[in-house]
């Protein structure tokens, strides 16, 4: 059975979602979240979930080996579901095509840094697109270009609002995020 360690930073629902979905499957199992927003809900979500979650700093993840240390010891494979910082060249080095990202949009269109949430559903709208969706997608050096796994796309008509954009785009993530993780370990294992 693979370990899977999540990386987020806000409400933690992908987090969730992915707890859930792999504590019923013999492919994977999710043994630790990491966090670096010391007052996301992720940290909740998970303590209903009987699952560690850490909260780190930059100096812990930037500067020092202590967030590799952990990662070599606790992870086969990271899923980002939130997460807002780049991951350092040696987290990408030392666990290549097993950092696995979601992006809520249709990369490479809407992809970069300071592209996330809202920011990426504002965009969007105001670019009168008539479909977004998701992006699940390989970890490299750079924000959002890492080879992709998988991308669903989801209408949009004049009257969606940016909110009613960022629904649309949760009922994609809560669908699609875990099978895709699956499907890829499955994959990559094979």
């Amino acid at each position: 059975m693979k370990r899977i360690v999540i990386f987020a930073s806000g409400s933690g629902t992908n987090a969730e979602n992915i707890i859930k979905f792999f504590n019923h499957t013999k492919t994977a199992k999710v043994t630790q979240v990491l966090c670096n927003n010391e007052h996301a809900k992720v940290f909740d979500r998970c303590k209903n979930l009987n699952v560690n979650c850490l909260h780190f700093n930059k100096e812990a993840f930037f500067t020092s080996d202590k967030i590799l240390k952990l990662l070599k010891e606790q992870a086969d494979f990271i899923i980002l579901a939130g997460f807002l910082w780049k991951i350092p060249q040696k987290i990408v080095d030392a666990f290549p095509n097993n950092i696995i990202n979601i992006h809520p949009a249709l990369l490479p269109k809407y992809g970069g840094k300071g592209m996330y949430g809202m920011n990426v559903h504002k965009a969007v709208k105001e670019n009168k697109e008539a479909e977004t969706g998701i992006t699940i997608h390989y970890v490299n050096a750079n924000y959002d270009e890492g080879a992709v796994i998988f991308q669903a796309k989801t209408p949009l008509n004049d009257t969606d609002t940016p909110e009613t954009i960022a629904q649309k785009i949760h009922i994609l993530e809560q669908q699609y995020f875990p099978r895709i993780i699956e499907s890829t370990i499955l994959e990559i294992n094979e």
